[in-house]
């Protein structure tokens, strides 16, 4: 027997029992769903930067929808705000590095 206690995607207990295991679930309360959602996050974070493969930010992105969905949030709706810092702002594809600044007079 093998113990997870952990979020999964939703179709996970119905795959196990496809390959004759038998899960044991339990649905999570507000508290607790947002407290693994962001375990997860961190925890895919973690893989991604670990190897650096693209397909990790699929996750990333599944778990970034399910928290902007449990705060009421639509990805959309983020999507129009990151454009519109990144109009402010700018974005990252310039690649600069800020070293250090001073202050006047110094």
């Amino acid at each position: 027997m093998k113990t997870y206690n952990k979020l999964v995607r939703d179709k996970i207990p119905e795959l196990m029992l496809m390959e004759h295991e038998l899960p044991t679930t339990r649905i999570l309360s507000d508290e607790e769903y947002i407290q693994e959602l962001n375990k997860k996050l961190e925890d895919e974070v973690k893989v991604y930067l670990e190897n650096e493969n693209i397909e990790e930010m699929v996750d990333i992105l599944e778990v970034i929808r399910a928290i902007l969905e449990f705060k009421g949030e639509s990805f959309e709706k983020i999507e129009e705000k990151r454009i519109k810092k990144a109009n402010k702002k700018g974005t990252f594809k310039e690649r600069v590095y800020l070293e250090k600044v001073m202050q006047s007079g110094d």
